[in-house]
């Protein structure tokens, strides 16, 4: 595909980066030279300094013959317009827009063809705080994410000393738990991915991918890791757009204390939040504010602030203060594969949470759900397969019978609408029927157009 990216900021980066690496042709405008200079020698992409908003530099990116734009900019009227410039004038089919503002949502007339021509939207602020929530609602998982509207979730989590699955083999987990019936789809150890699932024993310290019908997650996560104590105490390094809105989706569920250095700020964060949430004036690395707060009785210390330093720094020392589990925002691709499962339990790549949104957006075939694995190496991928038994490389057919592409595992399949949708771990020969959607694991992702391809059906099928 074709695609224009406006911005070259750490969203636009994280997002260019992903794609250029699946063969997509990237341009990237942005108004600073030397960014651009520096991405089109790691990268390969074309960079186009100017005002993306500007017809004339718009079309020096290509737009004419562009698939689709991804304003990422850090202004959300900046975004807005340039859609609306790139439907207009070069009729690109397809836009996405960064905007923080809650304001506005996918959907909106305001947004549509006869507003501002933005398809989808995205806010990583927004789509950190969900990520983050998951991990507050299931504290044994390193990552949760979901599938068929929430009915299937992939759970990773780390095996710990004497949890029941522990030097167990993965072909034995069936039989040994019938009453939580899951799927390992991958299995790390040291970093290095596991490829005979079938004859693998799990040791302490393995990093175990999971799927599973959502409704017994905590049936797995039990089989898997010792279960640990609901998160009740809760305390926040910096009261920035994540800090808040996090804060305040927490107010009156989790004791919460939220931490912010700058003055005006914390008088601001007072007026928007409920009076169960304690804001104080500090900075989230001082151990004496934070032995003053008793940061040692925490649940979940979470370093939110725009600073990776300061982040790294808050979290290590809350852990060394006796913080249960500690969580850091870290932009940078590099420092986040360094700390996490160090002294910093988690570590969230804000711009990594936004890539399976607008991953959805460009794969091919019927796929409705993406979401990038391992700092982007992975990813796990849900499709309907549609059509029929001519015209469907799927349909009609017994999993094992499918040529799936190496290194791709099917996990799940979800059968039905609404709630009468059932949940399948599917075996070799479960026959695959009209719409059912398919979750699969790909391990490699150079192997990701092959499995899209798989969902495609021929130019035969009208339905």
């Amino acid at each position: 595909m074709n695609i224009i990216i406006l911005g070259a900021g750490r969203v636009g980066e994280s997002v260019a980066e992903s794609l250029a690496s699946e063969q997509n042709d990237i341009t990237v405008i942005d108004h600073d030279p030397e960014r651009l200079r520096l991405l089109e020698d790691r990268l390969d992409l074309r960079g186009v300094v100017g005002n993306g908003i500007q017809p004339s530099v718009l079309r020096d990116a290509g737009a004419a013959d562009a698939d689709m734009l991804i304003a990422c900019s850090a202004l959300d009227e900046t975004n807005l317009v340039v859609c609306k410039v790139a439907h207009d004038v070069f009729n690109i089919p397809s836009t996405v827009a960064r905007l923080r503002s809650p304001e506005f949502n996918e959907g909106d007339e305001l947004l549509g063809r006869g507003g501002f021509s933005v398809d989808h939207v995205i806010c990583p602020e927004e789509s950190v705080m969900r990520y983050i929530h998951k991990l507050i609602e299931y504290p044994e998982a390193l990552q949760v994410l979901e599938f068929a509207d929430g009915r299937v979730s992939l759970i990773a989590v780390r095996a710990v000393p004497g949890s029941p699955l522990v030097g167990h083999l993965v072909a034995d987990i069936r039989e040994r738990f019938p009453h939580a019936e899951m799927r390992v789809v991958a299995l790390y150890r040291q970093e290095a991915e596991i490829t005979e699932l079938k004859t693998a024993r799990i040791l302490a310290g393995d990093e175990v991918f999971v799927l599973a019908d959502t409704r017994k997650i905590r049936l797995v996560l039990a089989a898997i890791h010792n279960m640990d104590q609901p998160v009740q105490r809760l305390m926040i390094a910096g009261g920035g757009k994540v800090g808040l809105r996090l804060a305040r989706s927490l107010a009156g569920k989790c004791h919460v204390k939220l931490i912010e250095q700058d003055k005006k700020r914390c008088e601001y964060l007072a007026s928007q939040l409920s009076s169960s949430v304690l804001v104080l004036h500090g900075d989230g690395a001082d151990e004496g504010l934070l032995s003053e707060e008793n940061v040692g009785d925490m649940d979940l210390f979470l370093a939110l602030t725009s600073d990776d330093e300061d982040n790294i720094m808050s979290a290590m020392l809350a852990k060394r203060m006796g913080a249960r589990r500690v969580m850091a925002l870290i932009n940078r691709r590099a420092y986040a594969d360094m700390m996490q499962g160090s002294t910093i339990d988690i570590a969230v790549s804000p711009s990594q949470t936004v890539i399976g949104e607008l991953l959805a957006h460009l794969r091919r075939g019927d796929v409705v759900a993406v979401h990038s694995l391992r700092r982007g190496a992975a990813e796990a991928l849900e499709g309907v397969a549609r059509g029929d038994a001519k015209t469907s490389k799927l349909v009609g057919r017994r999993v094992q019978e499918v040529k799936w592409p190496p290194g791709t595992r099917v996990g799940a399949i979800v059968r039905g609408e609404g709630r009468g949708a059932e949940v399948l771990m599917p075996h070799h020969g479960t026959l695959i029927e009209p719409n059912d959607h398919i979750v699969v694991f790909i391990a490699n992702k150079r192997q990701v157009r092959d499995v899209e391809r798989m969902f495609q059906v021929s130019a035969t099928f009208f339905g």
